[in-house]
């Protein structure tokens, strides 16, 4: 089955990401780009040859409205550490790897996920993330680990995320969840 691509032309200047280096990109108004995938809350672009991902809040750039983030709906300081978890996954299978469309748990890059009191004021909470890369030369780990950081410190509660990127053990499909390999066609 052939994946739709959608051609747009870029409406202004905008920097994005070089994939799968993770360097900064710019994009000049005039210039044609092929939609790749449009997952989560970013856009990766056919832009000359070249993969690019673009963050939502740009995607005006190419005539798109920005994906809304996902709403979190939660009891604020009230709610429980079971429901923070359970927002905690739901926000993380909102990242997706700009080359696969398969959220990085599926794809089994999540390796670790604690939940811990922040012991610098009560009630809060603190996140440790270790996440991998399908390979370890991969420059987009830290366009990732970003986003997995700002979305979970948009939790209620969260004050503190830390995402470390480790590589042990290595990252193999063996990893990915059944829903993974049926979306990639494995």
């Amino acid at each position: 089955m052939a994946r739709s691509r959608e051609s747009v032309l870029l409406r202004r200047d905008v920097v994005g990401e070089l994939v799968p280096y993770g360097t900064p990109y710019e994009l000049q108004e005039g210039t044609w780009a092929e939609i790749t995938q449009a997952l989560g809350t970013s856009f990766t672009l056919l832009v000359e040859g070249r993969l690019v991902r673009l963050g939502g809040a740009d995607a005006d750039a190419i005539g798109k409205d920005q994906p809304e983030a996902m709403t979190v709906e939660h009891d604020g300081d009230d709610t429980t550490d079971e429901e923070i978890r359970r927002l905690i996954d739901e926000q993380l299978h909102t990242c997706y790897d700009p080359e696969i469309p398969v959220n990085i748990v599926d794809l089994g890059l999540i390796y670790k996920c604690e939940l811990e009191p922040y012991e610098q004021e009560a009630g809060k909470l603190r996140i440790t993330i270790d996440m991998t890369l399908t390979a370890p030369g991969c420059g987009m780990g830290e366009v990732i680990a970003n986003e997995v950081n700002d979305k979970l410190l948009n939790l209620p509660r969260i004050e503190e995320v830390t995402v470390n990127i480790v590589f042990d053990p290595p990252w193999d499909r063996s990893m990915m969840t059944e829903e993974a390999h049926l979306a990639l066609g494995l």
